[in-house]
């Protein structure tokens, strides 16, 4: 087999230390996301995430056994964090501050790797090569987590905010019949040549940010 599965052609391509780097970075990544949107929801009133046990490190609490058996096979992975707008200060508004927090968490991921990076090549550090990659890979894998879940559909955070900032957004998003078809507009979009849009606008991303980082860190 000299393609098709992402860990065997990964493998051969950079090694065992590029493939579990990978993991190790989604891995983190969507755990902090959810733990992102915990801490949110604690704060506008919910202890939810408390009370069913996510307030956690362990991603096997967030991500689950099918996520993580989906990551293994396809690369493809994604959490849960239990909350209850009802129980928020603001209700829907607070749910828009709530969802905001994971796509955040992973703009911060990014910046923090992306920025250590650029200094690193502006100041001649001697990180090595694996450090270089991986720092790179952890900022645009989280820049591309951002885009893709800004999205506004159902049931990623970007339906959230919007239903958070308009109550026609929030009719709209809590009609039976758009939330049993956003599942496969979301399949659609991803497999349909949108996941290539939200990958390429995250490598767009890193390589503007880089270059304006390494030009301000040199100076």
């Amino acid at each position: 087999m000299s393609s098709g599965w992402w860990v065997h052609q990964w493998y051969q391509d950079y090694g065992a230390w590029m493939v579990a780097g990978y993991a190790l970075i989604v891995i983190f990544s969507i755990t902090l996301h959810e733990l992102a949107h915990g801490w949110a929801a604690i704060w506008q009133g919910d202890r939810t995430p408390i009370e069913c046990g996510h307030m956690t490190w362990n991603p096997l609490v967030h991500m689950g056994w099918p996520s993580l058996l989906m990551f293994a096979v396809v690369g493809i992975a994604w959490g849960l964090m239990p909350v209850d707008p009802s129980r928020m200060r603001h209700g829907r508004r607070s749910m828009g501050w709530v969802a905001l927090a994971g796509p955040a968490m992973n703009m911060l991921i990014a910046f923090i790797a992306l920025t250590a990076l650029a200094l690193a090549v502006a100041k001649s550090l001697p990180v090595g090569e694996r450090t270089t990659k991986l720092l790179w890979i952890a900022g645009y894998i989280n820049l591309a987590l951002a885009i893709l879940n800004l999205l506004p559909i159902p049931p990623l955070d970007g339906s959230r905010i919007a239903a958070g900032v308009s109550i026609r957004a929030y009719s709209f998003f809590n009609r039976p019949e758009v939330a049993g078809a956003s599942i496969f507009v979301l399949l659609a979009v991803v497999f349909l040549g949108g996941g290539d849009l939200i990958f390429e606008a995250a490598m767009s991303g890193v390589k503007w940010y880089m270059a304006v980082a390494e030009r301000w860190l040199s100076t």
